[in-house]
């Protein structure tokens, strides 16, 4: 009898120090998804909602250019789960083993990504080391109450009479690709005459009315009045002006010359930690409403899924077709380097 009721006092102990164990040193560690991305990219409502519904708390890093994400992974400063490279940086770290393959699987939303948007994703068409974020393009941000007349042309920069008031992106392949469009020529040329006109245009007739090369901090100064016309994305300009202001902004991309485009993809690095949040992250962010969130919270308009264009409620700030003539940035290769060579010229030389 006295065994039962030890046994008894036993059970009943544990009935309350187990849930206290619970509550306190064994309380479940919480995961950690560690996201590398695009300055103003992702918005904050659309990870909040991830970090509620599955329980894992987002890290977000940012840079402002393929060449800063790359140069930082190679260096070996990764730790990140997911990274969002243009597709010719795709191609370059695909062919450098940087990426882990993508379990399209545990992707189910990927059927929403447009057949033709693959179609241009020819450095990696089957979704094996990437999946499509987004397509678009950057332009120019004109503050129309200091620049009522303009002609919708990257020529803009040659504009002496706009000289100390304009930028461009410190970014090498939307700078050339500018002026290779301009110029009529494809944005992933490797002929020498033709990079060697472009480096002319942009070095001797843009450069001298430009204050900087600047991929960062255009849209704040563009915002507070110090820049009157920048090179830049639409979402960073929006989101820095004020609601008056948004009036007296007009942004473009040449219609009828064109230019560089990009599409955008998630990406998982090699040896990344948190692989099975990283594809759930992927997934939930390709639902239909959750990616008309994202549209919406920047002014895009629906590119690449087709769905969720039809859930949007507010108008992109730039349309689909206005992407019609631009040409997507293709890995160059072995004539990276030549590019990189006038790139260094134009920044670097007086």
């Amino acid at each position: 009898m006295k065994k039962a009721l030890r046994v008894s006092a036993i059970l009943a102990l544990g009935a309350i120090l187990i849930p206290a164990l619970t509550l306190t040193g064994c309380k479940k560690k919480e995961k950690t998804l560690y996201l590398y991305n695009w300055t103003y990219y992702t918005p904050d409502s659309v990870i909040e909602k991830f970090e509620k519904e599955f329980g894992v708390k987002v890290v977000y890093d940012d840079y402002a250019s393929n060449e800063d994400m790359y140069a930082k992974l190679k260096a070996g400063g990764s730790g990140y789960d997911i990274v969002i490279p243009s597709g010719d940086y795709v191609s370059i770290m695909k062919s450098q083993d940087m990426l882990e393959k993508i379990d399209l699987s545990k992707i189910p939303n990927s059927k929403y990504i447009r057949p033709e948007t693959l179609k241009k994703a020819t450095y990696d068409p089957a979704m094996e080391y990437s999946v499509p974020y987004y397509m678009g393009a950057a332009g120019v941000a004109v503050n129309t109450e200091k620049v009522p007349q303009f002609e919708e042309s990257w020529n803009i920069f040659g504009r002496k009479d706009l000289a100390g008031r304009m930028t461009m992106m410190d970014d090498m392949r939307e700078v050339l690709g500018d002026g290779l469009a301009y110029l009529g020529y494809s944005v992933n040329t490797t002929n020498p005459e033709e990079l060697d006109k472009a480096y002319r245009l942009i070095n001797d007739e843009w450069k001298p009315n430009l204050v900087k090369f600047d991929a960062e901090g255009f849209a704040k100064s563009f915002a507070s009045g110090e820049f009157w016309v920048v090179q830049g994305y639409a979402e960073a300009v929006y989101a820095e002006v004020t609601p008056e202001m948004k009036d007296k902004v007009a942004f473009y991309i040449p219609k009828d010359e064109g230019g560089p485009m990009y599409i955008d993809n998630f990406c998982i690095p090699k040896g990344a930690k948190n692989i099975e949040e990283a594809h759930e992250f992927i997934n939930f962010f390709l639902r239909p409403e959750i990616y008309a969130e994202f549209l919406d919270s920047f002014g895009f308009p629906s590119t690449i899924h087709s769905e969720a264009g039809a859930l949007q409620k507010v108008t992109p700030y730039y349309t689909a077709e206005s992407l019609e003539n631009c040409e997507l940035k293709e890995d160059l290769g072995e004539h990276l380097e030549q590019y990189n060579e006038i790139w260094q010229k134009i920044r670097f030389t007086e």
